[in-house]
């Protein structure tokens, strides 16, 4: 989900680039710094989906029952964050 949600919003974002190829560039947390940016998501939506990205890079290093237990208790607000995602996705460019 985390891969997709860069990918759908690369394109979001594009219109706001001078070409689509700047906004593929975009690295995952600074895409969603723009995001923040352009006032297509809260700031504090944005620190919670880096927050997400960063617990996803820790399941390469660490499968323990703590790290589970902290991943079990993000999935509530990132199950409503990513419905607000799909909204900002789908929702007409105004720039």
């Amino acid at each position: 989900m985390l891969e997709q949600s860069g990918k759908l919003l690369r394109k979001r974002l594009a219109v706001w680039f001078a070409s689509n190829r700047q906004a593929d560039r975009l690295h995952f947390k600074d895409l969603f710094r723009h995001v923040a940016r352009h006032d297509l998501m809260a700031p504090d939506a944005v620190e919670r989906w880096l927050r997400y990205r960063d617990n996803r890079n820790f399941t390469a290093h660490d499968y323990g029952e703590d790290f589970a237990e902290a991943t079990l208790r993000l999935l509530p607000a990132f199950i409503r964050d990513a419905k607000a995602l799909a909204d900002v996705i789908e929702r007409p460019s105004d720039a």
